[in-house]
């Protein structure tokens, strides 16, 4: 029996036993009892009734919202696995990846300058996984209630990480209401949008970043990361060192989501897009300005 049925039985026993009394008080007693007597007993009867059969429905209806309860826990507890996994392959294992590539590269050059500028690049690399640790670190310690919430302000929180790092302006604008999203959808969302801001804080020396969200009236959504850095020296996919953005892209495309890294007007642009009929952009250009 589903907790809908079990709270309309709860609501109609009391009133069908009552009008099912007065039925047979007037029906078959009447002759043998007096009406007041039979408005007396009307109380106990509907009381004796609740203590029987209610009293058993509102035991299994608790017991049906406690497995709800487990349910949803067992389920946020997957999910924040879930991204903290992500988070962990974006950020940590990247850095450690990037970190073995650059230790074959020190162990294969042969003049003295590419060894020191290999090094150089060696104690960057490991200060980003320091980053990346003492941040996700700092996540786990937050209350999980926290994040419940609003779902859009670790991104919030990420973005004035980046901008006090790097001294710059930020500004967060989030219209993307958050039952429009899927919980995949969050993961892959959120994991995107920081790593975004992971690279804005390593190459881009803006002035300026902001993270804007908005969505679209066929459902779908359109996310930027936007900075006035110093921008991409040719194709930033196929840019050394760039492995965060190919991660993004890959990501997107998985999810079905049109990705773009671009210059627009001064403006570098991290885009993601789920597609619908009609994708507004100048709105969120003209914020940017």
């Amino acid at each position: 029996m589903n907790d809908r049925r079990i709270k309309w039985m709860i609501l109609l026993i009391p009133t069908l036993t009552i009008g099912l009394w007065e039925y047979i008080r007037h029906a078959f007693l009447l002759p043998y009892m007096t009406m007041d007597l039979g408005n007396l007993l009307a109380p106990f009867i509907v009381l004796a009734v609740t203590l029987t059969l209610v009293r058993g429905l509102f035991v299994r209806l608790e017991s049906s919202q406690r497995a709800l309860q487990r349910q949803r826990s067992r389920g946020a507890a997957l999910e924040e696995r879930e991204r903290l996994a992500a988070e962990l392959h974006d950020g940590i294992a990247q850095s450690l990846f990037l970190l073995a590539v650059k230790l074959d590269r020190l162990d294969a050059a042969a003049d003295e300058p590419a060894r020191r500028e290999l090094a150089g690049q060696l104690r960057e690399t490991v200060r980003d996984v320091h980053e990346d640790v003492r941040q996700a670190i700092a996540r786990l310690r937050l209350p999980p209630e926290a994040s419940q919430h609003d779902w859009a302000e670790p991104l919030r929180e990420c973005l004035g990480e980046t901008a006090a790092l790097t001294e710059a302006e930020a500004e967060f604008r989030w219209d993307i209401p958050e039952e429009l999203l899927g919980i995949k959808e969050k993961i892959e969302l959120h994991a995107c949008l920081r790593e975004a801001l992971v690279n804005v804080r390593k190459h881009a020396r803006a002035g300026n970043v902001y993270v804007l969200g908005e969505c679209s009236p066929d459902g779908g959504f359109r996310c930027a990361v936007m900075d006035d850095g110093i921008g991409f020296a040719g194709n930033p996919l196929e840019a050394p060192g760039r492995f965060g953005l190919r991660m993004v892209r890959e990501r997107a495309l998985r999810m079905g989501w049109t990705f773009a890294a671009e210059r627009r007007e001064g403006m570098t642009v991290i885009e993601l897009i789920k597609k619908g009929a009609n994708i507004h952009r100048q709105p969120m250009e003209g914020a940017a300005r």
